[in-house]
């Protein structure tokens, strides 16, 4: 992926291949940052998921290709379908501009959810458009978070180097859980430890005493995915 024009573009135009949308293209986009598919080559398809804008200028956008000229409801929508039971939180005291790489990180792995706690603006830039494919929730507080859990019967889980978490390449995730991560250099609040059911810890082995926050919940993010795989 790259950063190109505010997060919309793919860094690969090999991964854009028009034809698998069932698609042609009426002139293809050319150029060392052509990327994505051009307009959409005349009489298009019936199809109530195609945005009759892409169709008509192209898109660029940063989807894999099944979603080309889709409209953000219908690309949603078919998510939605196959979304994770897993749930990511992040406490935004400090106006973190991790939050949008941790976002990000949740759409590659179509959580059911993202969970901002504290305040609701947040520096979007590093999610790159991806958390218009998410479902994004808003708590003013902890216990408005934690009683959102409870009463969606999802467990909640700390990530934080701190005293008592278990190394999480030992430790057991609940199917139903959100992970919760602090904000960079503060971590967890003493309010959100005390309400989550367990504490885990990414094993280091160098001489920093914590790594970035968005590099922390990636490999979260993959260790639940390994002990709650996909079953076709």
């Amino acid at each position: 992926m790259c950063a190109h024009d505010h997060g919309e573009l793919p860094d690969d135009p090999s991964v854009c291949i028009p034809g698998r949308s069932g698609l042609t293209t009426a002139s293809a986009a050319t150029g060392p940052t052509a990327v994505g598919v051009g307009p959409a080559a005349r009489p298009w398809p019936e199809d109530a998921r195609l945005d009759p804008d892409l169709l008509e200028h192209g898109d660029r956008r940063n989807v894999v290709d099944r979603y080309r000229y889709w409209s953000v409801e219908a690309i949603v929508a078919e998510l939605d379908t196959r979304r994770r039971p897993l749930h990511i939180a992040i406490q935004n005291w400090e106006h973190d501009f991790n939050i949008g790489s941790v976002v990000r990180t949740a759409n590659a792995f179509n959580v059911a959810g993202v969970h901002i706690l504290g305040r609701r603006r947040w520096n979007r830039r590093g999610a790159m458009v991806t958390d218009r494919y998410l479902h994004i929730h808003h708590h003013p507080d902890v216990p408005d978070f934690l009683t959102w859990l409870e009463a969606h019967g999802i467990t909640p889980v700390g990530v934080d180097n701190l005293p008592g978490s278990v190394a999480l390449e030992s430790a057991t995730l609940p199917r139903d859980c959100c992970l919760v991560f602090g904000s960079e250099g503060a971590g967890l609040t003493d309010e959100v430890v005390a309400g989550c059911s367990q504490l885990v810890a990414i094993t280091q082995y160098g001489s920093t005493r914590s790594m970035n926050a968005g590099a922390a919940a990636a490999i979260a993010m993959w260790a639940w995915g390994r002990q709650h795989p996909v079953h076709p």
